[in-house]
C-alpha cells in the first residue's frame, strides 16, 4: 500500500461492525482518518459540516431513518458531494439492489464476509485501491 492516507466516512448503524472496521483500519496501519455516522441523515449532516470532504464513503444499506439507497440518491444529486466515491459494504446480495446502486453511481459493492480474515482482506483491497487511485483533490477545497 502507498503512504497515502484516506479520510473515510463510514456509514454503519451496527456498533459491532463499526468496531470491526476500526480494528481493521488499525491493523492496516494506514493512519486513515475515520468519520462515523449511524445513518444517512447523520452522514449528510457530517458532510455539510466538513470543510474538507472525505476521500471515500463506506456505506451500509440497511439502516434506520434513511437507508443506504436513499442516502446515495441524495448524495449523487449534490453538485459537490456526487464526486465522492461510495463503496457499499453490506450483508445484502440482492441483485436488484446491486443493479440499482450501480445505476445511481456507486464505485463498488462488497458483501461482508462471515470470516474475520476474509473481512480484513476485503477491506484491505478496497483501501489499497483507493490509496493508489487518483481522487478529486478539488473536493478538499470545494472547487468542483
Amino acid at each position: 500500500m502507498t503512504n497515502k492516507t484516506l479520510k473515510i466516512l463510514l456509514i454503519e448503524d451496527d456498533t459491532i461492525e463499526v468496531m470491526k472496521f476500526k480494528r481493521v483500519i488499525q491493523l492496516l496501519e494506514g493512519n486513515h482518518q475515520l468519520l462515523e455516522a449511524k445513518n444517512g441523515e447523520t452522514a449528510l449532516t457530517i458532510l455539510a459540516e466538513q470543510t474538507c470532504k472525505p476521500n471515500i464513503i463506506i456505506l451500509d444499506l440497511n439502516m434506520p431513518k434513511m437507508n443506504g439507497i436513499e442516502f446515495l440518491s441524495i448524495l449523487k444529486n449534490d453538485k459537490i458531494l456526487k464526486y465522492i466515491p461510495v463503496v457499499i459494504l453490506t450483508t445484502s446480495s440482492n441483485d436488484k439492489d446491486i443493479q440499482e446502486l450501480y445505476k445511481i453511481g456507486i464505485a463498488g459493492y462488497f458483501v461482508k464476509p462471515l470470516k474475520y480474515e476474509d473481512y480484513v482482506l476485503k477491506v484491505r483491497k478496497v483501501l489499497d485501491y483507493w490509496c493508489t487511485s487518483e481522487l478529486p483533490v478539488a473536493l478538499a477545497n470545494k472547487s468542483i
